[in-house]
């Protein structure tokens, strides 16, 4: 089940699943992982990232729910 989560357990997590960076770029960072590009949001507000953004980030990765709660 997927929950809000910190930019930085964001980050942690996209390393777990093998994603390099994050890296500098236009207006936001990014990570790499092979031909996969995601665009890591900003530190807004309370810092939280919301359930439906990291839905929207997890459907461009092409990662499961699944295999997000288990990394």
């Amino acid at each position: 089940m997927l929950v809000s989560t910190s930019r930085k357990d964001l980050i942690r997590k996209f390393k777990a699943l093998g994603y390099e960076g994050p890296f500098s770029g236009g207006k936001h960072q990014f990570m790499i992982k092979e031909e996969h590009k995601i665009r890591i949001p900003n530190p807004h507000g309370s810092g939280e990232i919301s359930v439906s953004l990291l839905k929207e980030i997890l459907r461009q990765a092409g990662i499961s729910d699944e295999k997000w709660d288990a990394a």
